[in-house]
């Protein structure tokens, strides 16, 4: 926001006895924000004394730091208030392009074809089915998540599983945002919900006996995944202990296969995995090891026939496919299927009786290839735009030569195809109305490439409107994530167009730390390489700019979670770059959190950032973290961003990093901070209506800070 374009605001007095006080500077132009009080707290490791200032505001039980954070968020409405007409007209557009009644394609399973609705002025999807092969079949409602959310701020349903014969539904939900699931089952025939309950349950899945459910459970200060128990439907009593992961570097999950003939626990780290299994039909049966873990190795069973299909990154990063008797799949009798490739990353398989599905990625982007298992033969799903999306839609039916998958782009709305196996052609079932006259024919996309400092190609997709000059001065927004091996595919996001249709160029940088170029690229931007992730966004912002898709100027960046420490990171490399950063969820706090073993995550993932508390990986990482960087010099304009009850990044990392940076920061640019204190989680609140208030609010701040107030 332009600080000769903010009025000034009257605002009361927030002292209060010692937690914060109000800086004096900038009365002209802007209300003051608060400033925590600094209480030092030291850590000693590895020889290095780090002082933490803000180490108070980690006590979320402590009125002080309620009071301080309801502080910034009174300023950051204060600030804000001169946009509320434009976030409201933001709104409405946004809204405009939402098809608030709506059915979602069914899909068959069992006896009936499921689907979800939506309906106009209902914040939650409504989860419904109707019997298979009876045209005038009556709608059952299965879950409504509006009904369940009665009552409750926030409302999130996880785990949805039905009964094989179709008379019961498990299912989870969190009420808090906190991503702590309770299991709830439902007899599908009375409605009514019985006695079962479960507390920070993961995965749910059924036996074929229709009466047992296996789920996974967390702990309860790590919050990983590491207990699986076996429960009967329709009983409150204790439940059987199966399996605990003792591994911390380890999270458990539980699947069964297409086929219904397997269960399987998968047992997984960020470098390896270790795969269980019973017969579906035997919840009782020894729970057997496919192949033992190896360290580095990750493996994943998918089932067909008399045989196991496993995806190994045994003799390569990118994976190969293998095949092995269901009666010993130990690696001594693995087959190879599909060799691996360098060049090609093989992501996923789905199997049907006689095709097999694969989900490659070339070139930085997503792949579908079908091979006739009969004889062998492979036809590719072909996808016409330069940056997009394609996956599986929901496949439930193994016996069939029907596939469904998704496809959409930064201009083709979400659609859904149905693949014939056998002939190799694709009919599209649905693609998303998008209301309001839109018109993808207005709207250009490109896949350019930055030059990374090293010389590598770093892929960016971009979307403008047709016509727009790129003269070097025109607003541009750059996204940017980079960590976790994720691929940050091309999705279509109706939002977007109220930023291009006002002439601002988007682009997203597929930086190395995600999956886009395969495993390759995912370990060229973590552990001992993290700061590649941050020089290729370097990079694709000064690439974006000197060829005259947008001015500097006016260039504002986001990035959210572990893309917030990506924001972090950057701000704190080259803040010359950048006239504004949305910064949201972020992961800042990266020493003090990777030294604290008790938050959640942070065992997990010494895996993609490394253990600071030994040495090599602490003087690496104190390098890049962002809230061990800020100094004394100008930094751009910011929004940060934070749910209170965020599970992922605790609320106090963006707190003090806030903190820290209005003490030390030499500028007097907008530095504010958005703390939703209500229940809502680390992607902030639950109803899709509360999500559109959210965006409309980001979107105000980001075009205003690009000069475009209406």
């Amino acid at each position: 926001m332009k600080k000769n374009r903010v009025r000034r605001l009257g605002m009361g007095a927030l002292l209060l006895a010692g937690i914060f006080v109000l800086t004096a500077a900038n009365t002209t132009t802007l209300p003051a924000p608060p400033v925590a009080k600094k209480v030092p707290h030291v850590t000693e490791v590895n020889g290095h004394e780090m002082v933490d200032n803000y180490f108070w505001l980690r006590e979320k039980s402590n009125p002080e730091v309620k009071a301080y954070l309801e502080a910034e968020n009174a300023y950051t409405d204060a600030v804000m208030k001169p946009t509320e007409p434009f976030q409201e007209k933001l709104y409405d557009e946004m809204l405009s392009r939402v098809k608030e009644t709506d059915v979602e394609v069914p899909y068959r399973e069992g006896d009936y074809f499921y689907y979800v609705r939506t309906e106009a002025g209902k914040q939650y999807q409504i989860r419904c089915r109707k019997k298979a092969g009876d045209e005038n079949a009556a709608e059952e409602v299965v879950l409504d998540i509006n009904q369940l959310a009665k009552g409750q701020t926030f409302m999130s349903v996880a785990a949805y599983a039905v009964s094989p014969d179709g008379n019961q539904l498990a299912y989870s939900f969190d009420n808090t945002g906190f991503r702590q699931y309770q299991l709830a089952v439902k007899d599908l025939r009375t409605g009514q919900t019985l006695l079962d309950h479960a507390e920070r349950i993961g995965s749910v899945v059924w036996a074929n006996d229709n009466k047992t459910i296996f789920y996974t459970q967390e702990d309860a200060v790590s919050k990983r995944q590491y207990r699986m128990y076996r429960h009967t439907a329709g009983t409150a009593g204790p439940d059987d202990l199966i399996y605990e992961e003792k591994d911390e570097r380890f999270d458990l999950g539980a699947d069964k296969t297409r086929s219904q003939k397997y269960i399987f626990l998968i047992s997984g780290s960020h470098t390896t995995s270790e795969v269980r299994y019973i017969p579906a039909n035997d919840p009782a049966a020894e729970w057997k090891v496919i192949e033992p873990r190896k360290q580095g190795v990750e493996y994943y069973p998918d089932h067909n026939g008399d045989s196991f299909y496993i995806r190994v990154n045994d003799t390569g990063r990118n994976f190969r496919l293998v095949r092995a008797p269901v009666t010993d799949p130990g690696s001594a009798n693995w087959q190879e299927v599909l060799a691996h490739n360098p060049d090609i990353m093989l992501d996923d398989i789905d199997l049907f009786r006689n095709f097999l599905v694969l989900y490659e990625r070339a070139n930085g982007l997503p792949q579908i290839r079908v091979t006739d298992l009969r004889d062998g033969k492979a036809k590719d799903i072909r996808f016409p735009e330069p940056a997009y999306a394609a996956y599986a839609y929901l496949n439930r039916v193994y016996d069939t030569t029907e596939f469904r998958y998704g496809y959409q782009s930064p201009i083709t709305p979400a659609s859904v195809f149905a693949y014939d196996m056998e002939k190799g052609t694709s009919t599209l079932l649905k693609q998303k109305e998008v209301p309001g006259g839109y018109d993808r024919t207005k709207y250009q996309v490109e896949q350019v490439y930055a030059t990374a400092a090293d010389g590598v190609k770093v892929p960016i997709s971009v979307l403008y409107l047709k016509g727009t000059k790129l003269d070097g001065k025109g607003p541009l927004y750059l996204y940017g994530y980079g960590s976790y091996g994720a691929s940050i595919d091309m999705f279509f996001n109706s939002n977007i167009f109220s930023m291009v249709d006002r002439g601002v160029v988007a682009a997203t940088a597929h930086i190395r730390g995600g999956g886009e170029m395969g495993k390759a690229w995912h370990d060229a931007g973590r552990m001992m390489n993290k700061k590649t992730t941050f020089t290729d966004f370097i990079s694709s912002a000064e690439f974006l700019t000197k060829a005259g898709y947008g001015s500097k100027d006016r260039l504002v960046i986001e990035g959210r979670s572990a893309g917030g420490l990506l924001m972090g990171a950057v701000l704190n490399m080259r803040p010359d770059l950048f006239h504004a950063a949305l910064v949201g969820v972020p992961f800042v706090d990266v020493m003090n959190t990777m030294l604290d073993e008790s938050l959640p995550l942070t065992v997990t993932e010494f895996e993609e950032w490394g253990n600071p508390k030994e040495k090599a990986a602490f003087d690496y990482m104190i390098t890049y973290s962002p809230y061990d960087n800020v100094t004394a010099k100008n930094y751009p304009d910011m929004l940060v961003r934070t749910s209170f009850n965020d599970s992922q990044v605790m609320y106090w990392e963006p707190a003090k990093y806030v903190a820290k940076m209005r003490a030390t920061r030499t500028d007097h640019n907008t530095l504010i901070f958005k703390v939703n204190l209500q229940p809502a989680g680390h992607g902030g609140a639950s109803g899709r209506y509360d999500r559109l208030h959210e965006a409309a609010f980001d979107y105000a701040w980001i075009l205003g800070e690009m000069e475009i107030t209406n």
